[in-house]
């Protein structure tokens, strides 16, 4: 990476710390500034693991809930939030990205539309879903806790990570039971909502849409009603299944739904001080609500047609005349226009889809070719730098190269000389040794007579010796013989004159 890149990425780094970026480091705790919208300040305890992305959700310069989001099933583990009023189910829908999931270098502060991000965000649905994933399928983007960050009740914004999939009538009952439950049973029996704690979740079944968005088990949400004395927590579910209506639950048993069997809120909403009498007028309500979705259920499989136009009557023009007044030749021209219509509205998919493409191709293409004018600019310099560094290193090793050849140059005259005074001293070495030798001849001459006179007296000294003990020798041998032979004869008389022997 060169130093270009290293410089614009620390810029992004630290811009990114000054605006608090949504997405939480592994090493900070909690939700960061979310954390007022749980239960005393503390997160679910044993939801998150380290696949988890935590999220603060922001929007138009302030915190609006928090996310724990799976980038591997690209749906919310949990969402929560501060007795926040769900949005009207007739408002439009437009869903939200959160840049930061798929492009952690993002300097991006808040969620952007999805046409916007295409251009601003790097590697672009690698880890969350988008409005795409949903198209050509049977479900819907389906909101966990719909609630809006504009407040334009036309158009509705909603961030992705808050989503998943459902169904049509599945999504468009679950909102109602929510508004239902919001308005009637929650909020009222809570201080009007002023001390009320929202968590809604999804767990993940083992389908996806297209390989990619994991479609949810069932859903479910709690609620934690803070107020000293007259507190209260309660949970719900709804499995995804059309024909299933929501659920009432204990918070411990709620609990024991979902995986890894965590702790939604810190001590359990303050269990030991909880309003059981609070609690059975909203189970009355709960009640209600779910016999109204019962009677809706079955209005349904009497007269889909009647139960579609209720569902959908707010989202009908005021001025759409009631089928009933219509006349015939209106009918036959909705019957005639129609196709064009359908056939409009693809073409108009169809160029938008396009133009979004290429757009997005071009974007790709002038992107891959600033990044390849900039790695030829950044390999190019680096190639003018070593090729300045190595001149400036030869220059900066001339000098010493000039000593080291001076030095050689002065060893090599040293070594001349001393070769020239050795053949010198050679050539002179003859006539002086003999010189020497000569003028060394008296002083050796006169210093060897003693020893010459010592050799002689030495030798005449032996030689008397060597006679006087040749004489004295041959008279003891004379002296010797002598004596033996009158010993020998002394003792023959001796015999003879015995006589008697």
């Amino acid at each position: 990476m060169g130093c270009a890149r290293w410089l614009a990425l620390g810029g992004l780094l630290a811009l990114a710390g000054l605006l608090q970026a949504r997405l939480l480091l592994p090493q900070q705790a909690g939700f960061g500034e979310c954390d007022r919208f749980f239960y005393k300040g503390t997160p679910p305890a044993g939801l998150a693991t380290e696949a988890h992305v935590r999220i603060c959700q922001r929007f138009a310069g302030s915190e609006r809930f928090a996310t724990l989001y799976s980038p591997g099933h690209r749906i919310p583990v949990f969402s929560a939030f501060r007795a926040a009023r769900p949005a009207s189910r007739s408002a439009e829908q437009r869903g939200l990205l959160e840049p930061q999931i798929d492009d952690p270098d993002s300097n991006l502060e808040e969620v952007i539309d999805e046409a916007n991000a295409v251009t601003s965000v790097d590697n672009l649905g690698s880890k969350q879903a988008l409005n795409a994933d949903y198209i050509d399928s049977d479900y819907e983007i389906g909101q966990l806790y719909p609630f809006p960050l504009n407040s334009d009740l036309q158009m509705a914004t909603f961030p992705l990570t808050n989503s998943v999939p459902m169904t049509q009538s599945f999504r468009e009952r679950w909102h109602m039971n929510l508004n239902s439950l919001m308005d009637r049973a929650l909020i009222p029996h809570c201080s009007e909502g002023k001390d009320l704690y929202i968590l809604t979740g999804a767990v993940p079944s083992e389908h996806r849409v297209k390989s990619k968005v994991t479609i949810p088990e069932f859903v479910w949400l709690a609620a934690c009603c803070a107020v000293p004395g007259e507190g209260w927590a309660m949970g719900f579910i709804k499995h995804t299944q059309d024909i299933d209506v929501i659920e009432d639950v204990m918070l411990r048993d709620l609990e024991k739904l979902l995986p890894h069997k965590p702790q939604l809120f810190q001590d359990n909403c303050g269990e030991m001080e909880q309003d059981t009498e609070k609690m059975k007028k909203i189970l009355e309500v709960v009640n209600q609500v779910q016999d109204e979705e019962r009677s809706l259920q079955s209005q349904e499989r009497m007269s889909p047609l009647a139960s579609t136009q209720s569902q959908r009557s707010a989202l009908l023009s005021p001025e759409a005349p009631p089928e009933g007044g219509s006349s015939f030749l209106g009918q036959v021209l909705g019957f005639l226009a129609t196709p064009f219509i359908k056939l409009f509205q693809l073409i108009y998919y169809l160029v938008t889809a396009v133009l979004r493409n290429i757009v997005h191709l071009l974007w790709l293409v002038a992107k891959q070719a600033i990044n390849t004018v900039e790695s030829c600019l950044y390999h190019l310099g680096e190639a003018t730098v070593s090729y300045l560094v190595a001149i400036g290193q030869e220059l900066v090793s001339i000098p010493w190269k000039v000593l080291k050849v001076v030095a050689k140059v002065i060893r090599a005259f040293l070594r001349i000389l001393c070769c020239l005074l050795k053949a010198v001293c050679r050539a002179l070495s003859i006539p002086l040794r003999v010189l020497v030798d000569v003028a060394t001849f008296p002083v050796y001459t006169v210093g060897a007579i003693p020893i010459v006179c010592k050799d002689i007296a030495v030798g005449l000294g032996g030689t008397l010796s060597l006679l006087f003990d040749t004489a004295f020798g041959t008279v003891g041998g004379l002296f010797q013989i002598v004596f033996s032979v009158f010993k020998r004869i002394g003792y023959k008389v001796t015999l003879d004159n015995s006589g008697e022997l």
